[in-house]
């Protein structure tokens, strides 16, 4: 049975512990899905997946240790001067991997759970001294016109940093580059780093919001265009937009947590600022969010009924060519059934029996042109006033 701190933790199903205001464990909510690490075990040392590991002290890199352990001593050393804190970078890594790091720094087995599992909702959860944070990245690709997400774990303790990168983009390289350069921020502490990736991470929302921006233009244009794969898109489009929401509105709670228990843990005042700033691009972000929904679903709405004008449209025009069939169908018969009888008449007194009367009459012939002649026009103005003709 793995232990905290001396103490038995229940292993099975996942228990998420969730926080008051205070950063206070209030209750556990537990997940029925069993624990089974996402990626296959590998005999590897931890070190194997490390991007980075340096050891920062005042904004000065004091070491880059080899290994963990190595990090972890130097961290706790009896005459160590100064604040020194750790920034590990991990990307990719396997269960054991994970578990042996949050051994050797003391980590959370609740916290740790989810970090193998991954695929958690954006959160942030602290664990005695050390905090948990859970974020979603996300790109734009150009080429496929399509939004990937990434997940990022980040353990924050009091002196170290360690990140755990499950997806190859976005690199947080870029993230220590920037506090390398800025000492001043970077002696600031863990506290501050946090702040870092959580200011990359929203960052890289805006061009994921320019690139939804442009595919909404081009929806509209296909929309008028009846173009027949826009409902589709239109769909796509919604799916992408609401994952999007589902990965930057937690965050408007974790800066808000972040904020409240900043005097209680020390929060340096200039690094609450910088969160505040980035609370204010996460309210943007999930403002232009929503619009882009309300958007979509006007546009959704438009195109059905451009469809259904459309099918109306088509039926109409079936309609008028039945119609303009049955109207020659009308003038064909009329004049079949005109011409039908004069055939009669003459079909009969055609047939040369002796036995006819009307054959030797002087005035047979005329008679019977008139009779031909009176049939045909009674039935050419009957069919006339019918509007057959």
């Amino acid at each position: 049975m793995p232990t905290w701190r001396g103490k038995p933790i229940t292993a099975g199903p996942l228990a998420v512990l969730r926080t008051e205001q205070s950063g206070t464990p209030l209750r556990t909510e537990r997940d029925d899905t069993p624990f089974e690490p996402v990626r296959d075990e590998e005999d590897r040392p931890p070190e194997s997946t490390i991007v980075q590991s340096t050891i920062y002290d005042d904004g000065y890199t004091l070491a880059e240790p080899a290994s963990i352990r190595e990090t972890f001593e130097h961290l706790h050393k009896p005459d160590r001067r100064g604040n020194p804190v750790a920034w590990i970078g991990m990307t990719h890594p396997t269960a054991r991997q994970v578990q042996t790091v949050a051994e050797t720094f003391d980590l959370h087995p609740l916290a740790v759970e989810d970090a193998i599992v991954a695929h958690q909702r954006p959160k942030a959860e602290r664990y005695g001294g050390a905090l948990f944070v859970v974020l979603r990245p996300a790109t734009y690709d150009d080429t496929s016109e399509t939004v990937k997400f990434g997940e990022v774990h980040a353990f924050i303790g009091p002196d170290f940093v360690i990140t755990v990168r499950h997806t190859a983009q976005p690199e947080l390289g870029a993230v220590r580059q920037r506090f390398e350069k800025n000492r001043h921020l970077l002696a600031a502490g863990p506290q501050a780093i946090l702040y870092g990736l959580l200011d990359f991470v929203v960052d890289g929302y805006a061009p994921v919001l320019s690139g939804l921006e442009n595919d909404i233009d081009e929806i509209e244009t296909q929309v008028f265009e009846s173009d027949s794969n826009v409902s589709r898109r239109i769909y796509e489009l919604a799916q992408e937009v609401m994952e999007l929401q589902r990965a930057v509105k937690p965050l408007h709670r974790v800066l808000a947590g972040l904020e409240r228990g900043a005097e209680q843990y020390g929060t340096d005042p200039e690094i609450i600022a910088l969160m505040r700033d980035v609370h204010d691009h996460v309210t943007s972000v999930i403002e232009r969010s929503d619009g882009f929904r309300q958007s979509l679903s006007e546009i959704l709405q438009l195109n059905a009924i451009l469809v259904a004008q459309v099918q109306n449209d088509d039926m109409k025009r079936l309609a008028e060519v039945a119609n303009t069939q049955a109207d020659e169908v009308k003038k064909a018969s009329s004049w079949a059934a005109i011409l039908f009888a004069p055939t009669i008449v003459a079909g009969i007194y055609g047939m040369n029996f002796d036995k006819m009367p009307e054959l030797h009459w002087f005035f047979g012939y005329p008679f019977a042109l008139l009779l031909m002649a009176t049939v045909s026009t009674v039935m050419w103005l009957m069919f006339k006033r019918k509007d057959w003709l």
